[in-house]
C-alpha cells in the first residue's frame, strides 16, 4: 500500500507544504509516500516530485492506496488528476482563503481560490476522509454536505524555533537600534491579513499612547501592489519605527520573537494561524481580532478584540497588554497551558487512528 499526497503548490515556509511534510514523514513510518505537486519551487525540487510523473510511480494496484489532497486554490489539471484517480481519496482542509480580499490587487489570484472553493464542493462524493485542523475549518466541509469530516490536530512544534541560532546580524541591530517595545506580526502580507489595520493601530499607538513602540511586519509579500500599498501608508503616516521585514530565516524570526514583546494579528480570516503557538512559546502576550479560527487556536491564551473594534481600541489594549504586568503575565501563563495542548506526538497518533480507519 502507497500513502501520497498532492499539493497544487509546494514552497518553502508556505503552510500547506509544511505540513505535506510532517505528514510524509509519519507516513514513512508505515508505507512508502511521496509528495506530488503540480507547481515546485526549485529549492523542493529534490524533495516535491511533479505531479505529471506519479504515473510512474504509481502502484500496480491502486485501489488499495490512499491518495492524500491538500485542498488549497483551484487548478484544473490538479482538479481533474484527484476526480479521477482510482486511489482512496482522504481530504486535507486547511482552508482556503477568501477571493474577494484578493480581486482588487490580483483578479486572477481571486479566480483561482473561487475555482478552489467550487472544486471542495465537486470532490465530496469523491471523498472517503476529510480532516481538518479546526472545528471551523470541519464547519465549512460539512455545510457542503461532506459526511466523514474529523478534526485532527496540526503537527506542529513550535518550541522547534527555538532550536536554531540567533542571527547576529539581526539581533545587533534590534540592540543597537530598537528603543522601546517591540509589537509583533508574523505572516504573509496579504489582504485578509489586514496589515493596514495593524499600521493604523500603530499609529495611534505612537501618537497617544506609547510613542517609543516600534511595529515589525514579518512575512512574505505575496502580493506586491498590496504590499506596495501598505508600505506607502506607513510612508504617508510617517512611521518610521514601522517595518515590514519581508521573507525572513529561521534564525531571523528567532530573533524577532525573543526581542519582542506583544504579538499582534489584525487578521479577518483563519483556518489555524500557527504563528499563534510560535508566539506562545517564546512567552508572547498576544491581541487579537475575534476571527474564524482564531479564538479556537488561542483557546483563552490571548485578548480578543471584537471585529468591529476601531484601530484606537487595538492601540489601547496593546498599550494595556505592554504596560500592564499583571495583563501582561496572566496573558502568557494562558499560553503555556494552552500551548501544552498541541502535542505533536499526539497529533501524530490521531492522524494515523483516523487513516486506519478507513484504509
Amino acid at each position: 500500500m502507497q500513502i501520497n499526497q498532492v499539493l497544487v503548490s509546494a514552497s518553502p515556509g508556505d503552510a500547506i507544504t509544511n505540513s505535506a511534510f510532517e505528514l510524509r514523514d509519519l507516513l514513512r513510518r508505515i508505507s512508502p509516500s511521496e509528495i506530488f505537486a503540480r507547481n515546485i519551487h526549485p529549492a523542493l525540487a529534490d524533495e516535491v516530485i511533479d505531479l505529471s510523473k506519479y504515473f510512474l510511480l504509481a502502484s500496480p494496484r491502486p485501489r488499495d492506496d490512499l491518495l492524500m489532497y491538500h485542498a488549497s486554490i483551484g487548478d484544473p489539471e490538479v482538479f481533474g488528476f484527484v476526480a479521477e484517480r482510482p486511489e482512496r481519496l482522504v481530504l486535507v482542509y486547511h482552508n482556503i482563503s477568501p477571493a474577494a480580499a484578493f480581486a482588487p490587487y490580483e483578479p486572477g489570484f481571486a479566480g483561482l481560490l473561487d475555482a478552489g472553493r467550487r472544486d471542495l464542493a465537486f470532490l465530496k462524493s469523491r471523498v472517503t476522509l476529510a480532516l481538518c485542523d479546526s472545528a471551523f475549518n470541519a464547519s465549512e466541509l460539512i455545510a457542503l454536505g461532506y459526511e466523514d469530516v474529523r478534526v485532527s490536530p496540526l503537527i506542529v512544534d513550535p518550541r522547534s524555533l527555538h532550536g536554531v541560532e540567533l542571527d547576529d546580524g539581526t539581533t545587533r541591530h534590534l540592540n543597537e537600534v530598537v528603543e522601546g517595545p517591540v509589537v509583533l506580526f508574523v505572516g504573509q502580507i496579504l489582504p485578509h491579513k489586514r496589515p493596514e489595520l495593524l499600521v493604523h493601530a500603530f499609529h495611534a499607538l505612537v501618537t497617544y499612547l506609547i510613542p517609543e513602540a516600534h511595529l515589525i511586519m514579518v512575512g512574505s509579500p505575496r502580493l506586491p501592489r498590496f504590499a506596495g500599498a501598505v508600505q506607502q501608508q506607513i510612508v504617508e503616516l510617517g512611521l518610521h519605527r514601522a517595518w515590514m521585514t519581508g521573507a525572513v530565516a529561521p534564525e531571523t524570526l528567532r530573533s524577532f520573537y525573543e526581542w519582542a514583546q506583544l504579538f499582534v494579528t489584525a487578521s479577518d480570516h483563519e483556518g489555524f494561524c500557527v504563528p499563534l503557538l510560535e508566539a506562545m512559546s517564546f512567552d508572547l502576550p498576544i491581541v487579537a481580532r475575534a476571527t474564524t479560527a482564531v479564538p479556537e487556536t488561542l483557546g483563552g491564551a490571548g485578548l480578543l478584540l471584537d471585529p468591529g473594534d476601531s484601530p484606537l481600541v487595538m492601540a489601547e489594549a496593546w498599550a494595556e497588554v505592554l504596560t500592564g504586568e499583571g495583563v501582561r503575565d496572566a496573558l502568557v501563563a494562558k499560553g503555556h497551558e494552552r500551548l501544552d495542548e498541541f502535542d505533536p506526538d499526539h497529533a501524530r497518533r490521531q492522524i494515523l487512528e483516523h487513516l486506519s480507519s478507513v484504509v
